[in-house]
């Protein structure tokens, strides 16, 4: 078999190049490169990535390819985060370079020429009816089957997670034991193509800044000053600046710019238990076709190891989904991801309406 692997340079995905190995493959390994040295507002350097990914392919035998999608990046990416933290939602950027860069541009210039890409994902394919579906990882920590919620019926048919069966820590035991050069690396964390920026630098640099009021909701009293909508989201606890915490942010006005918070952990404007899904994607297939029809299933509406209960209604092109339990932060923008109710198969996700 021919197979593409992603290789970043961390332990996932070098376990991944050491198991197929050991299965017998020789796998051609590819290094995405969607950062620009240098640049003021991505400086995301990939020299470590790449030197650790070149010692991975040389232990192996293996060819090693850098494919530079920066400026795809950046044109599908980075731009759709900027412009929903504009209207004042909550982008999911790791969401959408799995579906456009890692198994769109990559597969166009490079994967099109292969039987099967192998990633470091914590996920699972399931092959049920004849077809192939996206199922979730043994680890329920590491699950990232929220992150590849928007892919395709082709993408999730052509791809393989060979960790997908692992907990973290046995992966973290194979790389230490096969002495691979990332056996020790930390997990990578925040959003990839910002490196060492800050978020809120990063959004300064195309959105500036505008004070406005922090208004406490039950109140109406004035409260404190923001630089901007922009650098909150729903949810949020930390960074107000408001002494005698903890405060959250509830609302947002994008007209007037104003930011709404409550006080406390317990208050019941903090809390929804529905909420609208609209362009629902669906990955495979629908399994519930029928308007006005209720259905068991789990979901997620950030990324936590937990699965939560509910019921989801098809209403018109959009779908809503009611929590068997208070749900803190619905956050216009984010993505909302279903999965059936033994929280097994992930169908797909759609965007959270405000």
């Amino acid at each position: 078999m021919n197979i593409a692997t992603l290789l970043s340079g961390g332990v996932d995905s070098s376990v991944v190049v050491h198991l197929l190995c050991e299965q017998g493959h020789k796998p051609t390994l590819f290094y995405i490169k969607i950062g620009m040295d240098g640049a003021e507002y991505m400086d995301c350097s990939a020299e470590e990535d790449i030197e650790l990914a070149t010692a991975i392919a040389r232990k192996y035998g293996l060819k090693l390819e850098v494919i530079d999608l920066h400026k795809e990046y950046w044109d599908g990416v980075a731009s759709y985060a900027i412009d929903k933290i504009k209207k004042g939602l909550t982008p999911n950027p790791d969401v959408m370079c799995n579906k456009l860069i890692k198994f769109g541009c990559f597969e166009q210039q490079a994967g099109k020429d292969f039987d099967k890409t192998a990633t470091g994902h914590y996920a699972t394919t399931v092959e049920k009816e004849g077809k192939i579906w996206l199922g979730t990882a043994k680890d329920p920590v590491k699950d990232q089957t929220d992150f590849l919620a928007q892919i395709n019926y082709l993408q999730v048919s052509k791809l393989m997670f060979p960790i997908g069966g692992l907990m973290k820590h046995e992966v973290r035991d194979i790389a230490l034991k096969a002495a691979l050069p990332s056996a020790r690396r930390k997990d990578s964390q925040g959003i990839c193509f910002l490196g060492k920026i800050n978020y809120n630098d990063f959004v300064r640099r195309f959105l500036g800044e505008k004070e406005g009021a922090i208004i406490e909701l039950e109140t109406g009293k004035r409260i404190g000053t923001h630089r901007g909508y922009w650098f909150h989201t729903i949810g949020q606890r930390k960074g107000l600046g408001l002494s005698g915490g903890p405060w959250f942010v509830i609302r947002k006005d994008i007209q007037e710019n104003i930011i709404y918070v409550s006080h406390g952990y317990d208050v019941e404007t903090q809390y929804g238990y529905q909420f609208r899904m609209h362009d629902f994607h669906f990955i495979t297939d629908n399994p519930w076709e029928e308007q006005g029809e209720e259905h068991d299933v789990t979901f997620k509406i950030r990324h936590t190891p937990e699965f939560l209960k509910g019921r989801l209604t098809r209403i018109g092109d959009d779908y809503q989904l009611v929590s068997s339990e208070k749900l803190q932060g619905i956050a216009p923008g984010q993505f909302g991801v279903v999965y059936d109710k033994d929280a097994r198969i992930c169908f797909g996700s759609g965007e959270i309406a405000g």
